[in-house]
């Protein structure tokens, strides 16, 4: 059975905390507040520091983790946190297409 997701429409915008968790970037949202707070994400190339900042579909968010860099289109908001297939439905992940090929 697939996992139903409820999307925010596009004009909605959500905190960064909220969203980091909902799209599986962290696992607690206490991390996610630990990661901005610590200014390891940036939005649209502009270090963010606080976790309330809205954030919405477009926006380009750059996440330094433990040991590599994600970086994210938003294309979605959700309401709840869900499986890690309706995670990926809120992002485009830019690294993966930016990363050479394997020759």
């Amino acid at each position: 059975m697939a996992t139903k997701i409820t999307l925010l429409p596009v004009a909605e915008k959500q905190r960064l905390d909220k969203w980091l968790w909902i799209a599986r970037v962290v696992k607690t949202r206490k991390q996610a507040v630990e990661l901005i707070e610590a200014g390891y994400v940036r939005i649209d190339a502009q270090r963010i520091e606080v976790p309330a900042k809205l954030v919405g579909p477009g926006m380009v968010l750059t996440i330094a983790l433990d040991r590599r860099v994600r970086i994210l289109r938003i294309t979605g908001l959700a309401l709840r946190r869900g499986s890690a297939d309706v995670a990926e439905q809120l992002f485009e992940d830019l690294a993966a297409k930016a990363a050479p090929a394997a020759i």
